[in-house]
């Protein structure tokens, strides 16, 4: 049994062209016995019936989904070997399972949480959320992100007095500051990056969040999403909206938090890269 697990979150744009790069990167990092112990996957663009739960448990895997078609969708799988010994199937993995922000209606899947009994440590609450675009500041899309994102602070409040032990993991749509950002002036009030953006991820943090990247010394211009137009990847033209928040308990365990750039550099990338905590049991 190791002494931590690993916990990532990765916006695939498509589980379906991107299964095959997912479980090539699981494998890889099970190859390096760096295995991953939790994915939150975003971005699926299928419908639950669709989800390849039988790759994923051939892999070694269980997967919770909420799935729609064309757009949206997120999950969360976690390695078998990682769970504590009564937890063997679906039933017992994902605990306490919770589809979208409850009392905020919402057609657009966009939260999985979960409860999940890793072995040897106590359970761990798992959020995978894939908040939305925005599009621009002066369109409806925008003011969507803006209420979905008081929504989530207003739910998270509860969930934090519930599990003292809490991860958010995903993509935010969101680079909290300047240094996250490939150039900042050439952005400046822009959606993802806007004000109202940024703080509305302060009020998260607010909270008893805390950004884990930035927990620990990084290599500056680190980035987790690229633009596919431009060479966006090639020039390290990006930004970082990809994020895991720990809550204070999680925080004193973390002993690290990682951008994957590799995967971005395969054939038919996603336009985001894997991002990953390591939580010390």
């Amino acid at each position: 049994m190791t002494d931590s697990i690993r916990i990532a979150a990765w916006n695939v744009n498509s589980l379906k062209v991107r299964l095959p790069h997912v479980l090539r990167w699981l494998q890889d990092q099970e190859r390096k016995n760096q295995p991953i112990d939790a994915l939150c996957l975003q971005e699926l663009k299928l419908t639950d019936d669709k989800y390849p739960h039988q790759d994923l448990e051939a892999t070694g895997y269980l997967s919770l989904a909420a799935g729609q078609k064309t757009y949206n969708g997120v999950a969360i799988i976690v390695r078998k070997a990682a769970l504590a010994p009564i937890a063997s199937d679906i039933a017992t993995t994902f605990l306490k399972p919770s589809r979208n922000i409850p009392n905020y209606q919402d057609e657009q899947q966009r939260i999985l949480a979960a409860t999940i009994p890793f072995a040897g440590m106590q359970p761990i609450r798992l959020i995978s959320a894939y908040f939305p675009n925005g599009q621009s500041p002066d369109s409806d899309k925008f003011i969507y992100k803006l209420n979905w994102l008081s929504a989530l602070q207003n739910w998270l409040e509860q969930e934090l007095q519930q599990n003292q032990r809490l991860a958010l993991l995903g993509d935010f749509n969101i680079a909290p500051a300047d240094a996250d950002v490939h150039d900042p002036q050439a952005w400046e009030g822009q959606n993802l990056v806007s004000p109202p953006e940024r703080n509305a991820f302060q009020e998260l943090i607010k909270l008893g969040l805390s950004d884990s990247f930035r927990m620990f010394e990084q290599a500056p211009k680190t980035f987790s999403w690229w633009d596919y137009r431009m060479m966006g990847f090639r020039r390290n033209a990006g930004m970082r909206i990809d994020h895991v928040l720990l809550s204070k308990a999680l925080q004193e365990k973390c002993s690290s938090s990682i951008v994957d750039k590799e995967p971005r550099a395969w054939e038919q990338p996603s336009d985001h890269a894997p991002i990953i905590a390591t939580i010390q049991k």
